[in-house]
């Protein structure tokens, strides 16, 4: 069925087909990922877009020595299985098996890791400016997705790019609109010409000429820039010192080959735009390539199908901000792209005119939700644990520094199963607990998290709630809203010599070894403030105490409750459990959880031979 593909193992291979048989490699190649994803999970729709880009960069540019570099990283399945990792792909994203994302370590033919967007310019900027000092003629090549170019990293990397001369070329993989036929044509010929060497030559050759009469070196350079101005979006990207070329067909293999071919003559800076389409060649992508963005295991012949299960933490929140929007009109939501990752579906479609999606643009999410605050309103900002680190500074200057009441809902905190550490939510704890007037809350369960939010959303200063993705242990979330005691928490079980204090979502785990070791248990609750009365009381009356955390043991909340111990002068035994100083890899996070010892097995062999 792949009878083609089964013979290309590496880009040299590729390299060697006739140029006519491209079109049916990207078929097969197509075909591939489609049955190889139905069975893994994974990114599928921008994978399928991606197809033909692929193809033509690995058959035209001299790949690993020439490097790509991309952005984001879930475009470069197609990518992976062309460069020798075809029969590791039914591993994807699993425990030990292939990575999501590109990845240094698993293969000479990724440049660069790339779990989080707009980094590619910036990077494959490096990467040429180091080539040009090596001498030997390597590529820097970026192809990066029109919603990462919405980030302001992506803008800084080119302004920096095109005032530095370097030969780089940016491809701009554009699968959020469409070109007519006609115009398609017009603009496929274009790229072919003002690609071509020829008109290169003849241009400088021209501005050489022109130079000598700068009034008519003006009217040239003004009429060449309506022309393409006509039929292309040059302008912007000329003005930062590219070419632009383009846009053309991302799914013709005879105009990327040969655009392609064209471009890697020439130097300096190059931007080609590429226009795809998300999910091409499978109806049920193309017609929703959204839901097709990351999927679970489906049937490719049936598709997605819905199935009820236990309630999300982010159904959880989602269902929270309606219901606090119809309370309160002041609430607005925020969301850097992340609508349905985040739950924020619901939301957007109940008050669109509350509903703000920033585009990739971390750091102005949280300034523009400060400038919200500043002017009376109650901004919510949904987003990843590990999105928000690209905007502590905005978090720590613009809403800490003024104590401005927005609510952070912080999803996917602690490990994040297939995503791996590009993803995982291992560090928040650490770098919000050291920030002043930031509120730090953990919830244990799904009602809990309701409960929080309300907290939060009541509390007059910033305030942040991480839960993590999945399900919870299944308790119900009341409907009412009580927010609870400001740094309050609670004891969950009681027993002797040993004091648990678990932090979140480990709360399950610790009770279950609470009931093992016969060990006193607490629901901590918040990280900042602390419970420093509860933590000093179970210190004085247990002989170790224990804190548990699904965040990383430096810095996080057992480091919260030393100081609070060490600042009462207490001495008793502390052993403190968490993420381990090592980025932990994909896999299933049940598993991952046990091999960090995080599960109720690991928490109690743990205090045992601490005892011993």
């Amino acid at each position: 069925m792949h009878a083609l593909l089964e013979t290309i193992d590496n880009p040299e291979q590729l390299r060697q087909l006739e140029r006519s048989q491209l079109p049916r490699l990207a078929e097969e190649l197509r075909e591939f990922l489609i049955e190889s994803v139905s069975k893994t999970g994974g990114h599928l729709s921008s994978n399928l877009g991606a197809v033909e880009l692929t193809v033509a960069l690995h058959y035209v540019f001299n790949t690993p020595f020439d490097q790509l570099v991309w952005d984001v990283g879930h475009q470069s399945y197609g990518h992976k299985v062309l460069t020798g990792r075809r029969e590791r792909m039914n591993t994807l994203r699993q425990h030990g098996g292939l990575s999501g994302f590109p990845k240094p370590e698993e293969s000479g033919y990724d440049a660069f890791v790339a779990g989080h967007s707009s980094t590619s310019i910036s990077a494959a900027l490096g990467l040429a400016v180091a080539a040009r000092k090596e001498g030997q003629g390597r590529k820097a090549v970026a192809i990066i997705g029109d919603g990462a170019l919405t980030g302001g990293m992506a803008f800084e990397a080119l302004n920096n790019a095109g005032a530095m001369d370097t030969d780089l070329l940016v491809i701009l993989n554009d699968n959020d609109m469409s070109i007519s036929p006609n115009v398609g044509a017009l603009n496929n010929y274009l790229a072919k010409l003002m690609s071509g060497r020829f008109y290169a030559a003849a241009r400088k050759a021209s501005e050489k000429v022109l130079s000598k009469m700068p009034p008519m070196l003006e009217l040239a350079k003004r009429a060449e820039e309506h022309m393409k101005g006509m039929v292309t979006p040059s302008t912007l990207f000329e003005e930062f010192g590219f070419n632009y070329i383009g846009p053309i067909d991302g799914h013709d293999l005879d105009v990327l080959v040969t655009t392609l071919n064209n471009i890697k003559q020439l130097s300096g800076p190059q931007f080609l735009h590429v226009v795809t389409q998300k999910g091409k060649g499978f109806k049920f992508a193309e017609d929703d390539p959204c839901r097709y963005h990351g999927v679970a295991k489906f049937d490719p012949d049936a598709g997605i199908e819905d199935s009820a299960g236990k309630l999300t933490y982010t159904q959880v929140f989602g269902d929270w901000l309606c219901d606090m929007a119809l309370r309160d009109e002041r609430l607005v939501g925020i969301t850097p792209a992340m609508r349905e990752g985040s739950g924020l579906v619901r939301f957007s479609e109940e008050f669109p005119a509350r509903y703000f999606d920033v585009g990739i643009a971390e750091q102005h999410a949280v300034t523009f939700a400060a400038g919200l605050a500043k002017a009376g309103l109650k901004p919510v900002v949904a987003i990843y644990s590990t999105f928000l680190q690209r905007a502590y500074d905005q978090l720590i200057h613009d809403v800490a520094l003024q104590n401005l009441p927005v609510v952070f809902a912080i999803d996917r905190a602690g490990l994040v199963g297939a995503d791996g550490p590009t993803h995982a939510g291992a560090f928040d704890l650490s770098y919000l607990r050291c920030v002043p007037n930031m509120a730090v809350m953990t919830p244990a369960d799904e009602n809990e998290c309701r409960q929080m939010l309300a907290t939060a959303f009541a509390h007059g200063g910033p305030a942040a709630v991480r839960y993590p993705r999945g399900t919870g242990p299944g308790v119900a979330p009341q409907k009412e809203m009580q927010p609870l005691p400001l740094g309050k928490g609670e004891v969950r079980r009681q027993g002797e010599k040993v004091a648990i204090l678990a932090f979140g979502s480990l709360l399950q785990p610790a009770l279950a070894a609470g009931e093992e070791l016969n060990a006193t248990v607490a629901n901590m609750r918040f990280v900042k403030p602390l419970d420093e009365h509860l933590a000093i009381k179970l210190a004085a009356t247990h002989d170790l105490v224990v804190t548990v955390e699904e965040n990383a043991v430096m810095g996080g909340a057992g480091s919260a409750v030393a100081e609070a111990l060490a600042k009462d002068g207490v001495t008793t035994p502390l052993l403190h459990l968490g993420l381990p100083d090592r980025f932990v890899e994909h896999g299933d996070t049940a598993k991952l959880l046990a091999e960090c010892g995080l599960d109720s097995a690991g928490i109690a062999a743990a205090v045992r031979a601490r005892l011993t």
